[in-house]
């Protein structure tokens, strides 16, 4: 039975780097064997279908293959419809009451405690809130990403030593739960 996947490519086609046309991520992919292959926006957003149910393998093997047509190493996380769903269902912010532009997930490569972040006084940048979930980061910023002192804080590399993350607008939260669907 296939199962409905989107894979999150960290840091493409931002500022002219690291360029992937969604094209040829089509192509890649469907190179790798999925079926169903789309691709939503620029910035890294697929969706197919895979019999495989092992997300890490899938991840790593698409790293491969971009990394082969590309000529540079691109971080990617796969996530099955079932997570995607529940990572928009667990929403700890009232997302229906807000514009897309306010309200983030970044998805992360494994669990982090919420340790990992103590160094960021959250009280400090108020209205802006995080908050943790099941491998994602909930960030609320009333004012857009763009000008948000709180993620600037919560961007440093070294709070994500060990661990891949990438970041996505609620809007696409949404978009990828319902091109996943079985």
């Amino acid at each position: 039975m296939s199962i409905g996947y989107a894979a999150l490519l960290r840091g493409i086609n931002v500022g002219g780097h690291k360029k992937v046309p969604m094209a040829e991520l089509r192509e890649v992919l469907e190179g790798l064997g999925h079926a169903d292959v789309a691709t939503y926006l620029q910035s890294g957003n697929a969706v197919f279908t895979s019999d495989s149910t092992d997300q890490q393998a899938l991840a790593e093997a698409l790293e491969r293959a971009v990394e082969k047509r590309f000529g540079f190493a691109v971080g990617c996380l796969v996530r099955d419809h079932a997570y995607l769903r529940a990572v928009a269902e667990d929403c700890p912010f009232p997302a229906a009451e807000l514009e897309g532009r306010q309200l983030h997930a970044t998805y992360l490569s494994e669990p982090v405690d919420a340790g990992r972040f103590a160094s960021v006084d959250a009280q400090a940048y108020l209205p802006e809130e995080f908050r943790l979930g099941e491998r994602v980061m909930y960030l609320y910023t009333p004012n857009g990403l763009g000008r948000s002192k709180l993620a600037e804080a919560l961007g440093r590399p070294a709070l994500y030593k060990g661990v891949m993350a990438t970041t996505r607008n609620w809007n696409t939260v949404v978009k990828l739960v319902e091109l996943t669907r079985d």
